[in-house]
């Protein structure tokens, strides 16, 4: 049911995933419609899923990371989790309106990536065909019909997204790009729960119950880097994060990170980013 809001005309649907949705690593978490108004922004904010945004009229300007895109009909952009995005209203006439799906799963990080839309760039331009658009209106419609979760509908769901996300997927994605096996997801999923922990890469072999050789070579060949770089990047986009949005010292930083004290630390973030953690914190405040 759509409603007035102080910033927009909206309406939200809600849903709850059951264990088929699960099993294929691939659900809704969320949808709506919008109309905004002339005073609409959105942010600084974070959000724990994947959220896409389908811009239908109007234009907005979406800032990311010390980045900003004016997007625009026809094009959609992805908030991406434990990320901050702002984005507000430009202009326009018509008004700005979108459509919205927040989905998760570990699928779908590897599925937006074969459509280029990635935590880097998490927008696509003219992305939205009516194909897509169609995609998308079913689904909205089929959350907003869902009175209690049974199988038909999650699987009626899942077919509409795949629909949707196949409609952003060109025809020239690599085909290299495939999605890592099941087991591989799971030591990923393991990973970015405990990186900052200090985990070896031998801790992850072992949950996996592999040799650590062996774990290295099929994660390297299906991910496209070496576990221990995995670590490395989840740490260092953390400790970044944590340099410009919080007031946290970098000692308090390197420690909650894992690292053992504050040389490591600072050595390893020089090496990674090429600057020192000071001057990173000093460029993102400008």
């Amino acid at each position: 049911m759509w409603q007035e809001y102080e910033q927009e005309y909206a309406e939200f649907i809600y849903y709850t995933p059951g264990y088929l949705d699960k099993e294929a690593q691939l659900w809704p978490v969320r949808a709506g419609r919008s109309v905004a108004k002339p005073n609409y922004k959105v942010g600084p904010k974070r959000i724990e899923c994947y959220s896409i945004h389908v811009v239908l009229e109007g234009k907005l300007c979406l800032e990311y990371e010390g980045n900003k895109t004016v997007l625009q009909r026809g094009d959609l952009f992805c908030l991406f989790p434990g990320r901050t995005y702002d984005y507000y209203v430009l202009p326009s006439d018509p008004l700005l309106q979108m459509s919205w799906l927040a989905i998760d799963g570990s699928r779908v990080k590897p599925l937006l990536e074969l459509a280029g839309v990635k935590p880097d760039r998490p927008y696509g331009e003219k992305l939205v065909t009516p194909r897509v658009r169609s995609a998308m209106d079913r689904i909205v419609g089929a959350l907003s019909r869902v009175e209690r979760w049974n199988p038909s509908v999650s699987l009626e769901l899942q077919g509409l997204l795949c629909e949707l996300l196949a409609g952003i997927i060109p025809d020239t994605a690599p085909v290299h790009a495939d999605e890592p096996s099941s087991w591989i997801r799971e030591c990923m999923a393991f990973m970015d729960l405990h990186a900052t922990e200090g985990i070896s890469v031998q801790q992850v072999a072992s949950f996996a119950g592999v040799h650590r050789s062996y774990f290295s070579n099929v994660f390297t060949s299906q991910v496209g880097v070496p576990p221990q770089k995995y670590l490395q990047s989840i740490r260092m986009e953390k400790a970044k994060r944590l340099l410009i949005e919080t007031d946290a010292s970098v000692t308090e930083i390197a420690l909650s990170l894992g690292y053992p004290n504050l040389y490591t630390f600072t050595r390893a973030f020089k090496i990674y980013y090429q600057v020192p953690p000071l001057v990173m914190r000093a460029a993102g405040n400008k």
